[in-house]
């Protein structure tokens, strides 16, 4: 690992944590003393997602994010969370353990995953996901939204 500091590859391991997701490691050059954090995750194991239309493409992270950024653009949502949301929806993909997996799928993940963050950026997505051609199917899905905000809020009481 090279340090960020001097460009020296003399580094050692300070403290290591992981959790399920990647490996945090706090590094410390033994040339400068510069101290770093580095995380390390796992390789993306080789998936297809297969379209609606039928073809085949190979999995590609940058695409979801695009996805999940444009549907956040403008939100108050961190930048933190958007990671969190965008490695929660890759890590559900590949625990799925599957070669080939719908798309259908991996935009019913992200649907949810937003629509527990944010309700505006759930409408965004999903209005792109299911192709809605109609300010009526837009509206559906909004009364669908906000009649399951309010029956959760009645469970809760």
């Amino acid at each position: 690992m090279l340090c960020i500091e001097c460009k020296k590859a003399d580094t050692k391991v300070i403290d290591s944590r992981d959790d399920e997701k990647s490996i945090r490691r706090r590094r410390e050059c033994l040339k400068c003393c510069f101290r770093f954090t580095t995380y390390e995750k796992p390789e993306t194991p080789n998936i297809r997602i297969e379209k609606r239309n039928g073809r085949y493409e190979t999995y590609d992270r940058n695409k979801l994010e695009v996805g999940i950024r444009k549907a956040l653009k403008k939100r108050p949502i961190k930048e933190e969370e958007v990671l969190e949301i965008i490695n929660d929806i890759e890590h559900e993909i590949i625990m799925m353990a599957q070669k080939i997996i719908p798309s259908v799928i991996v935009g019913e993940i992200a649907s949810k995953k937003l629509r527990i963050v944010d309700d505006v950026a759930y409408l965004r997505f999903v209005s792109v996901y299911k192709s809605f051609s109609t300010a009526k199917s837009f509206e559906s899905e909004a009364k669908k939204l906000v009649l399951n905000k309010e029956r959760k809020i009645i469970k809760e009481k």
